[in-house]
């Protein structure tokens, strides 16, 4: 259905628009005529029409022989339905396996794009706009009539990496129509979030993880039931999802994670076929309260525990959440007393070097704006020019990241790229760490892994610090730790500086 919709906007009656005006038709009045037979080109004259725009003159002549043998009109919505059927069945069987067989949105839609209806342009972008399309309409369909214990479910598309995690329930007994946000308790990447549940001893996990650096981390599948909130209930039916916060109350967020938050809540929602989201701030309410099928209700895990989850500062902004993110999937716009500080730009001073690592012929945009309907440098329209294609080089100056959480690199020139690793790579300039070792450190977990060298690609040496001060002699940079890593005076090994204290 999103390939159909990208043709036609799901109009059977559909004209390609570039022929309206050389045609002398509207999509009616095309209709109209080729039903009445006063316009006899139909077949040979190129212009795509109806659901999945037929343009090749056989495949027109055949959808014309059946609908006249149908008796029906051209524009018929039912039968150009039974012709697309009859048309994967005997012409595209191989379409055909890959949609009964495919195991993503993704998947089916792209095979569906290059194969069936094979536009001209097929680039990674069409894909990704064509899968969305797929992934909203799944959403809002492919769980409809089905019983509790056989429901269809799918991951979100804005995930960036997994760490998966064992500890779940296997698949969920219940309908989603609740989630949970949680706070993490420390500023801690993606990533890191998912290694925070990675040993089955941990005993707890979540379905997503928001680091600080605005990524998204899959850490339990939405078809399974995390181990997330202290309830069994709530968790049958909630996406759960860590949010990367301070280490003390109130555990304040980022504008970065939390724009993200509405970012993915409004991505759950709609592929989950809810256009709204509520949040009634009271536990008796929310948990009796039933939702109808296109609702999804916030819930906290502080009314199932003895835990200040998800801490006050997000607590007190789950209003404008649910307010935010329905807004966002009725397409209005909020109200300046619904906006809050959260929605600005943000930008991070960074250095370093990008390169465009995008293969298609298309290029990557380059705008005047942090805005990506901002005018366009690319391609012949501004001094850019065709420095955007592959292999091109540039100095970044700042990483911007936008009101709804979609980040972009600031060039040294004062343009703005998009920061997305599907189309540019970022090296990093790196700087010594300013450590002045030796220095003692408290840890507050009881879990810390300690690791044989800096860096979560190093292994674990199966021994971990508990709760205590330690004394580190070195601190180096290293994957998986925004804070770094500190070897400790014992030799044991390293450990992130993320979940320690200096003191």
């Amino acid at each position: 259905m999103g390939n159909l919709y990208a043709e036609s906007g799901l109009d059977p009656q559909n004209l390609q628009n570039s022929y309206e005006k050389k045609l002398g038709h509207t999509n009616a009045s095309y209709t109209q005529a080729v039903d009445a037979g006063t316009y006899d080109n139909f077949i040979n004259d190129k212009a795509g029409y109806g659901l999945a725009q037929w343009t090749y003159w056989s495949r027109k002549q055949n959808l014309h022989n059946f609908a006249k043998d149908a008796g029906k009109s051209i524009g018929d919505l039912q039968m150009q339905l039974d012709f697309l059927a009859k048309e994967l069945a005997e012409g595209y069987k191989g379409v055909l396996e890959a949609l009964r067989t495919a195991t993503s949105v993704r998947e089916a839609s792209d095979c569906v794009l290059t194969k069936f209806e094979r536009p001209a342009d097929q680039s990674e972008k069409v894909q990704i706009k064509r899968a969305e399309y797929g992934q909203t309409y799944f959403g809002k369909y492919a769980t409809k009539g089905m019983e509790d214990n056989d429901m269809g479910y799918t991951n979100s598309t804005l995930v960036d990496c997994k760490v998966m995690s064992p500890n779940h329930s296997g698949k969920r007994t219940h309908r989603i129509d609740r989630i949970t946000p949680h706070c993490v308790v420390g500023q801690l990447k993606a990533a890191n979030i998912g290694g925070c549940f990675d040993e089955a001893s941990r005993k707890a996990s979540c379905n997503y993880g928001i680091g600080s650096d605005g990524r998204v981390c899959l850490v339990v599948d939405e078809a399974n039931r995390s181990w997330c909130s202290s309830s069994s209930a709530n968790d049958q039916r909630a996406i759960t999802i860590e949010c990367a916060s301070d280490k003390t109350a109130p555990y304040a967020m980022t504008d970065i994670v939390y724009n993200k938050l509405v970012e993915l809540c409004v991505d759950i929602c709609r592929r989950n076929g809810k256009d709204t989201l509520l949040w009634f701030a009271n536990k008796d309410k929310s948990l009796n309260y039933e939702p109808k099928d296109n609702e999804m209700v916030i819930t906290v895990h502080r009314w199932f525990a003895n835990k200040s989850c998800p801490g006050d500062w997000l607590y007190a902004r789950l209003g404008n959440l649910a307010t935010t993110v329905t807004a966002k999937l009725s397409g209005t716009k909020t109200t300046d007393s619904e906006k809050t500080k959260t929605a600005d730009v943000t930008t991070e001073a960074v250095s370093g070097t990008l390169e465009v690592i995008y293969t298609g012929t298309d290029g990557v945009e380059v705008h005047n704006t942090p805005d990506f309907n901002a005018s366009s440098c690319n391609k012949t329209h501004g001094p850019v020019g065709p420095a955007t294609k592959k292999g091109s080089k540039f100095t970044v100056a700042a990483l911007v990241t936008l009101a709804g959480g979609s980040k972009m690199y600031k060039l040294k020139s004062g343009l703005y790229i998009t920061a997305s690793e599907k189309y540019v790579k970022f090296t990093k300039t790196e700087t010594k760490t300013e450590s002045n070792v030796p220095f003692k450190v408290r840890v507050d977990i009881t879990d810390l892994n300690i690791r044989t060298g800096a860096g979560t690609n190093y292994a674990k040496t199966g021994e971990k610090t508990g709760k205590g001060v330690f004394t580190i002699t070195e601190v180096k940079e290293g994957k998986g730790s925004d804070a770094g890593w500190g070897r400790l005076k014992s030799g044991a090994g390293w450990i992130s500086l993320d979940y320690a204290t200096r003191i």
